[in-house]
């Protein structure tokens, strides 16, 4: 199962790190151009950046004559002002050239990890929580944009930087000024990994704590009328106000251990510059250093160390930003467990007979819920599935649109096993109105129309009228344009199965699926959309999973189901006849309708 709300394992940053590196390396790839015009750019204005000191070191020797008449250095003071112009405008050619890198790489990612999603199996979307899922995508877009921009402007300016500078102390002075610099640098470089290795442990934590209380706040807020039926206000405040708690003592435990690690940090560059400086000053009065030395030397350590000073929260996001994109990427990790085989051929409909042969499926760690189960729906036929709760009934209906694949035994249309099938090219030729029907947060046209995407507005009509749903949309201030709310809950349930069952006429496929397709429905609704259910059905093979048995009285077959296989199978006549299980389930039918 694929829990979020697990408790994370240990996070191996060396193997996990250069594993999202190779996964966002061909985002990046997609726009080499940009990527290398850049780079240009970037090194342009450290090159500019660094020469500042040099001419400033320059224009104060010219100045430091008291002896001399002093001659205003025009040349260099231009100089000065030109490279500080420069250096700004390459650091935003950069920014603006790499914009488009940075956000087309969030585009293409957040579109393939969504993409991908669409082709898990129905098993995965059950295990996960969606506001989990939805964190997870959020916060690892979110996080290349951020990766990206700090490499770019702040982790490959800085090592650039710090290279060019230590390699002026070196060229230009004692060794010592370049060896201390340089220890300083590493030191506080190794300092930095090691104590912010140690402390992301929190922040992993915190991320858990915070995907589960998000996971929770929509999983309680999408069940608000479950929550307010059976008075539980308190408890959902309660499980995520825990959470939360949760959350605070493990983020106050991160903050804390970050103001250890800036103390450190800030103690290391103290000492560096402390010491450098210290030796320029000696030089000074040695008269072994100018005084234009004196100022290049510390202008080049505040540029050493100003980006430095930064290299640790630089660092520890970009630790955090790893965890999350790699979150994200394990999404891309994961394999559906029902997919086409590699060059599946189409789905070939001629009759639309529907073949069950010898079918078994048991559900991941369970008993078989359904044991070698045989029946044939012959072209325009309908057959009907009934049987007590957790029979199978529905199971069968998910294994013939292949949300599952069977245990042992084979599912064949008009010959063709469908496991060998093209899975889009299936899909594409069953219709399916679920007992359980969920509403696009869209307008009612949108969700007819979803169907057939490109159908016209007549044709959109048409099958609301068919569905019996017509008059009332109609009576609607906003007619079809009317929104139906999150999941369709401003909606009935009779409408919304009516409104599902337009979407599926609409769709016109060869095969229907009708999982209770009336079950919400009055008994007026039930008649009317039920006459346009068998004159639909006349021209479809049709399998409906029924609860209510006077829906199915006219089907060519009713197969009841029980105990993992077929019981009996015969007309309505015949089985009421035979005076066995179906008997009995209409018998008791027919009396909850007496009593009422």
């Amino acid at each position: 199962m694929h829990n979020t709300d697990k408790p994370t394992q240990a996070y191996d940053f060396k193997v996990n790190d250069m594993k999202v590196l190779k996964k966002l390396l061909p985002y990046l790839l997609a726009m080499r151009a940009r990527v290398a015009w850049a780079t240009i750019f970037l090194i342009a204005a450290k090159l500019a950046n660094v020469a500042i000191p040099l001419v400033l070191k320059d224009i104060v020797d010219a100045l430091d004559h008291s002896n001399q008449l002093l001659i205003l250095p025009l040349g260099l003071l231009f100089a000065y002002g030109l490279l500080r112009l420069s250096s700004s405008l390459f650091n935003e050619l950069r920014d603006a050239v790499f914009a488009k890198v940075r956000y087309h790489a969030m585009q293409l990612i957040a579109l393939n990890v969504f993409k991908h999603l669409h082709t898990l199996d129905l098993s995965f979307h059950l295990d996960r929580r969606i506001g989990g899922i939805t964190r997870d995508i959020d916060r690892g877009t979110q996080s290349v944009a951020t990766l990206l921009s700090i490499f770019v402007f702040n982790i490959l300016p800085s090592l650039f930087e710090i290279c060019l500078v230590i390699g002026v102390l070196w060229v230009n002075y004692d060794v010592f000024f370049a060896s201390i610099s340089l220890a300083t640098v590493v030191f506080y470089i190794g300092l930095t990994l090691a104590i912010t290795t140690w402390r992301m442990k929190y922040r992993y934590q915190m991320n858990d704590m915070q995907s589960k209380a998000n996971s929770n706040a929509v999983d309680s807020l999408i069940n608000y009328e479950t929550v307010k039926y059976f008075n539980q206000e308190d408890f959902e405040v309660k499980r995520y106000e825990k959470t939360m708690r949760r959350w605070e003592n493990v983020a106050t435990k991160s903050f804390t251990s970050m103001t250890a690690l800036n103390f450190v940090q800030g103690s290391v560059i103290a000492i560096g510059v402390t010491l450098v400086l210290m030796m320029a000053a000696n030089g000074v009065v040695a008269a072994q250093l100018s005084l234009g030395d004196m100022i290049m030397i510390q202008a080049l350590l505040l540029q050493l160390f100003m980006p430095l000073g930064s290299l640790g929260i630089v660092y520890r996001q970009i630790k955090h930003n790893f965890i999350d994109m790699n979150n994200m990427f394990n999404l891309l990790d994961k394999q559906p467990a029902i997919s086409s085989d590699k060059d599946a051929p189409a789905l070939n409909i001629s009759q639309a007979k529907i073949e069950f042969k010898q079918v078994s499926f048991a559900y991941a760690g369970k008993q078989p819920i359904i044991n070698k189960v045989s029946f044939e729906i012959n072209s325009g036929q309908k057959v009907a599935i009934v049987g007590a709760s957790g029979s199978g009934k529905s199971t069968l209906a998910k294994l013939l649109f292949r949300f599952y694949e069977v245990s042992a035994g084979e599912i064949l249309i008009d010959g063709q096993n469908i496991k060998h099938l093209d899975l889009h090219s299936l899909q594409r030729a069953i219709g399916v109105v679920p007992q359980d029907t969920v509403m696009f947060n869209e307008s009612i046209y949108y969700n007819i129309a979803y169907g057939k995407r490109h159908a016209s507005s007549d044709e959109v009509k048409a099958a609301a009228k068919l569905a019996c749903i017509d008059e009332f949309i109609e009576q609607l201030p906003q007619g079809y344009e009317s929104r139906v709310g999150e999941r369709g809950l401003k909606l009935s349930g009779g409408e919304k199965q009516r409104l599902a069952i337009a979407r599926v006429l609409l769709k016109n496929p060869p095969i229907l699926i009708f999982d209770e397709a009336t079950s919400a429905l009055d008994s007026q609704a039930e008649q009317s959309v039920q006459a346009a259910l068998n004159s639909l059905s006349q021209q479809h093979t049709t399998l409906v999973i029924a609860h209510r048995l006077s829906t199915i009285i006219d089907s060519d077959q009713i197969i009841v189901l029980g105990r993992g296989g077929i019981q009996e199978s015969g007309t309505h006549d015949a089985l009421l006849a035979a005076q066995g299980e179906y008997a009995k389930l209409w018998n008791l039918q027919i009396d909850a309708a007496n009593i009422e």
